[in-house]
């Protein structure tokens, strides 16, 4: 379902990828709250297509129009309904795929469920241009965050082999999230966001395409977000990021290397540092118990290679039920993670938002 996901501020999302505009509702933002709507265009600008030779061609500038819930500048305490209207669908590229289903996403799965009635034009539904909708989310829930002096921030962690310098998991400043989100393909180490575009480029030559990872921090929160077991700040998360298309691993801290570590070198020893607890290390990456610890919330996402390649690739043809071979055409980003990386701090920051309140509002 895309509605209702959250427990205090509760999202619904809609559209597709090529109908007259996408869009959300949010329900539970407090009253009186002054958008920053430059923030928020800046914050939609970095997902946008069309912006380097390394993303789509397709130009959309994700303007949004806001129809409900903000009167002078600020939230009524009211629904917030924004509309994303689509101004360069080219759906006659597409007009093949309502019989030949690409493989990688989701058009087998979703004709047979929707009974060969859902929107085929870019993916409808399926289309990660419904992340645009979570940006605009997510550009709120940093500004209300802020005002805690909570921070996310993210970066490119690698792209195929080539790897970026790790967060350092004891806490970064801010500055660099700020840094990092003026970049078009964010990276730490400037030689390795040249090696990543390198490989990027070479990939798309070769009508091929790639993945990577994406790490995400957030710094500055409170000890006891959180619920156990289920509403977990882990399975929180999880569930929303992988509510995120493409994205298909999670690791929280040092993850899959904690389960070949002994308990001495996995634990995350205390200390009383300035009359303050503290933790040396952050191998749990800043959760323990399903609740936030106080360190920085430090986890990695593993995102797919983009599925719409133009190298022949075997298929089905449903209507004929014949096996075919299809080329995919139009306009397609040869590596997604680059333009994932704000929907991957929008999901935190609203993810968080939400825990937090849930905290608060108890």
């Amino acid at each position: 379902m895309s509605s209702v996901l959250g427990e205090k501020i509760k999202i619904t999302i809609f559209g597709e990828s090529h109908g007259p505009a996408i869009g959300l509702v949010i329900d539970g933002l407090p009253a009186g709250l002054k958008l920053d709507e430059d923030f928020i265009k800046k914050e939609m600008a970095r997902r946008a297509p069309g912006q380097n030779k390394l993303s789509s061609a397709r130009q959309e500038k994700d303007q949004y129009i806001i129809e409900s819930g903000v009167f002078e500048g600020k939230t009524t305490g009211m629904a917030l309904c924004a509309l994303i209207p689509n101004t360069d669908a080219h759906s006659k590229d597409y007009s093949l795929l309502k019989q030949v289903m690409r493989p990688g996403h989701g058009d087998y799965p979703g004709f047979v469920k929707y009974q060969g009635f859902n929107d085929y034009r870019g993916g409808g539904a399926f289309s990660g241009r419904l992340t645009a909708p979570l940006v605009f989310l997510g550009a709120i829930a940093k500004q209300i965050l802020a005002k805690e002096k909570i921070y996310v921030g993210a970066h490119v962690a690698s792209v195929g082999v080539v790897t970026d310098t790790p967060f350092n998991p004891l806490g970064e400043k801010k500055e660099l999230f700020t840094k990092l989100s003026t970049l078009s393909l964010p990276t730490i180490d400037e030689q390795a966001g040249q090696g990543m575009a390198t490989l990027i480029k070479t990939a798309q030559e070769v009508k091929d395409s790639v993945g990577g990872i994406i790490e995400c921090m957030a710094i500055g929160l409170p000890v006891g977000l959180g619920e156990p077991y289920f509403d977990s700040v882990e399975s929180r998360l999880a569930h929303a990021l992988f509510s995120v298309p493409a994205v298909k691993a999670l690791e929280f801290g040092q993850g899959f290397r904690l389960s070949v570590l002994a308990g001495s070198a996995a634990n995350d020893a205390l200390q009383i540092k300035q009359g303050k607890v503290c933790a040396l290390t952050n191998n749990n990456g800043g959760v323990q118990g399903g609740i936030s610890n106080g360190m920085p919330l430090v986890f990695k996402v593993g995102i797919k290679p983009t599925p719409s390649i133009g190298l022949p690739q075997k298929t089905i043809n449903v209507v004929k039920k014949t096996n075919t071979v299809l080329e995919i055409k139009g306009r397609h980003d040869p590596c997604i993670v680059p333009r994932a990386v704000v929907v991957i701090e929008a999901v935190t920051a609203w993810t968080i938002l939400d825990l937090y309140y849930m905290a608060k509002r108890a």
